[in-house]
């Protein structure tokens, strides 16, 4: 294995390793160690398949059991459809539901951060990319946590936010059917924490995030909307170009991306399954929101 790094102290392009192929367990451990320390690992040249890619994500932890009430494409329990391509295999149309539906996509957010197990890894695997647009953002949320002032880091010492999945949704407008699944009841997560993989700390942002315990809501969104602003500023962005066979692995914990706009003529087929972080220290526990409120 060679590990390339693409952005200091978090990305980092690991070759001479095959995903597809049964890694050993010290090609597990390597990965491992390169995700802690950088949060962002790029492999390329993966052509995986559905079942690979899932065997693949089970050698670091549990995986999610995620299913889709919107699109039956792939009907494999874990594995997240991304797509633009509908049960048909035709490009979406403009006006399509789950077209709509995963614009919010485009906005800054961490994967699962509105379940009650959040999500440790997300694994995105390109099988069709387009010949322009559709990047992927990633930012670094230790560094940006680095950089603030000492007096906000004060401000966010202790400070719980509310992370709902429709709320993402309805920022843009979207009036369509929320399936139980989706509608879920929000969850409780620290705005700042120390990233069990890294021991830095760590801001905890999302498009999910709707308000601040104790908090008025005008002043709680105008908050998190200057921290993710901070965030996502160039030194702290790393932007990955997809590839078919590309295969992007990153630490929802210390991280927050992004799907940019791409043409809506061009196919573009990705696939995602995301682990738990079962042992997660994003857990906000009844006693923590009592004694916060």
């Amino acid at each position: 294995m060679i590990v390339e790094i693409l952005k200091p102290e978090f990305v980092a392009r690991i070759s001479g390793v095959d995903a597809g192929a049964g890694p050993t367990d010290g090609e597990i451990a390597e990965i491992h160690a390169a995700l802690d320390r950088y949060a962002v690992v790029v492999l390329r040249g993966q052509h995986l398949d559905d079942d690979r890619q899932l065997a693949f994500a089970r050698r670091f932890g549990t995986v999610e059991a995620t299913t889709s009430a919107r699109r039956k494409r792939l009907g494999v329990p874990g594995l997240v459809d991304l797509a633009n391509i509908n049960d048909d295999g035709e490009i979406f149309e403009r006006s399509d539901e789950p077209h709509l539906f995963s614009l919010a996509n485009q906005l800054w957010h961490t994967d699962s951060s509105f379940k009650s197990t959040p999500a440790r890894y997300s694994m995105l695997s390109c099988r069709e990319a387009t010949a322009t647009g559709g990047e992927t953002e990633f930012a670094d949320l230790r560094a940006a946590y680095d950089a603030l002032a000492p007096e906000v880091k004060a401000t966010l010492d202790g400070l719980v936010t509310e992370h709902a999945f429709i709320h993402s949704r309805r920022v843009l407008g979207f009036e369509g059917n929320v399936p139980a699944v989706e509608a879920m009841q929000p969850v409780w997560r620290p705005i700042v924490h120390v990233h069990a993989g890294s021991e830095r700390t760590s801001l905890y942002l999302a498009s999910h995030a709707s308000r601040i315990l104790g908090w008025p809501v005008p002043e709680a969104r105008l908050l998190l909307f200057e921290l993710t602003e901070h965030a996502a500023q160039p030194q702290f962005v790393y932007r990955h170009t997809w590839q078919a066979g590309d295969f992007v692995l990153w630490d929802n914990r210390c991280t927050m991306h992004r799907g940019l706009r791409y043409p809506m003529d061009q196919r573009r087929d990705v696939r995602r399954v995301s682990t738990t972080d079962v042992d997660s220290r994003l857990m906000v526990n009844d006693a923590e929101l009592a004694a916060t409120r």
